[in-house]
């Protein structure tokens, strides 16, 4: 069952330090009071063009999955900040967080797991939930292009694509003639006006995220 969180002050994240496959991971949890009926994992932007776990569009991610009381783990790809490495292509991120999702099941021991991807990181993201059992995938602003067509394969769980249709960055009506060759196809939600990395739009972007999961956890109890 997810819960949706009365909104207040943030508590701290705290830092962790993950054993990932090309050396430690630098992270951050954000955890809220309630005890974890699901926890998410987040992955951030392209390594290469200054994508971090702190990027704003991430953040925003976790604090809507923080108010539907998820615990969430923010990470830095090998390579990025403190993690260890050196870029993988997409296929070593996609590697890193499997790992970031092993320590989840281990910290939480049968809770579901929830993916939550933006740009780069939604690629990671969709790989992951291909690759191993996912409760629900979340992606933003998705770069189709760096996707098979058709998918590649869908992930057997629910799956949210946010997109703005300014997006100066991913091609808004390509995202959509790429959701069109799917079956039966994520829930595409295009928020008129928005940029790629949703300058001015932060706010509208969680309580979309909120409105939307938290609906969704709501029928799925019903």
């Amino acid at each position: 069952m997810v819960r949706r969180a009365t909104p207040g002050r943030p508590k701290a994240s705290r830092k962790l330090s993950i054993d990932g496959p090309a050396g430690r991971l630098e992270a951050l949890l954000d955890e809220p009071k309630q005890p974890a009926s699901a926890v998410a994992v987040v992955c951030h932007p392209h390594p290469l063009h200054q994508g971090t776990m702190r990027n704003k569009v991430v953040h925003t991610l976790a604090r809507a999955f923080n108010e539907l009381e998820l615990p969430v783990v923010r990470f830095n790809y090998r390579g990025v900040g403190a993690s260890e490495g050196r870029y993988g292509d997409v296929v070593g991120e996609t590697r890193d967080a499997l790992a970031v999702v092993g320590w989840a099941r281990h910290r939480w021991p049968g809770v579901d797991i929830w993916m939550g991807g933006f740009s780069f990181g939604a690629v990671v993201a969709l790989r992951v939930a291909l690759a191993t059992e996912i409760a629900q995938l979340v992606t933003i602003a998705p770069p189709v292009e760096q996707l098979e067509p058709g998918g590649g394969g869908q992930p057997d769980c629910p799956w949210l694509i946010v997109q703005g249709d300014r997006d100066e960055v991913v091609d808004c009506e390509a995202v959509v003639a790429w959701v069109n060759e799917l079956a039966p196809g994520p829930r595409l939600v295009v928020l008129e006006g928005v940029s790629h990395f949703f300058h001015g739009r932060l706010t509208e972007l969680k309580e979309t995220l909120v409105d939307i999961l938290g609906k969704s956890g709501e029928d799925s109890d019903a």
